[in-house]
């Protein structure tokens, strides 16, 4: 099963241009809605920043989605002040690029410690 076309207009995500080469990776199409649901509540009930960089890892290798954390360019005073997104691909739908990066934000605003440990793994709290 693969997920369903976005209404014309609506998405940018060239899903027919991937279904079309027939070297692309597809991966990213079983991220039904249903299956989306399901990926949102597993990001939000993360605990720690292992399961983070799990959760990341396992995004990539079932779905190809590669997930960007960290610091932003300017001072981290909240979760705000950190870069979620993932890196766009062909068949990524715009409205994953969206939500998947707020379920990761309301994660860490209930997990201030797992945002430390992305400071601390980028050296910002690090001795140097």
């Amino acid at each position: 099963m693969i997920r369903e076309e976005c209404p014309p207009g609506a998405c940018i995500c060239g899903r027919d241009d991937l279904l079309g080469d027939p070297d692309g990776d597809l991966r990213i199409l079983r991220l039904t809605k249903a299956e989306e649901k399901k990926l949102i509540a597993r990001i939000e009930g993360i605990a720690s920043y292992a399961d983070l960089l799990r959760m990341a890892e396992l995004m990539q290798a079932q779905l190809g989605m590669v997930l960007q954390v960290a610091p932003g360019n300017r001072e981290v005073r909240t979760v705000r002040g950190l870069s979620i997104q993932l890196v766009e691909r062909p068949g990524l739908c715009s409205k994953t690029r969206q939500t998947v990066p707020a379920a990761i934000r309301r994660c860490l605003e209930k997990n201030p410690g797992i945002v430390y440990a992305i400071l601390d793994a980028h050296d910002l709290f690090g001795a140097g």
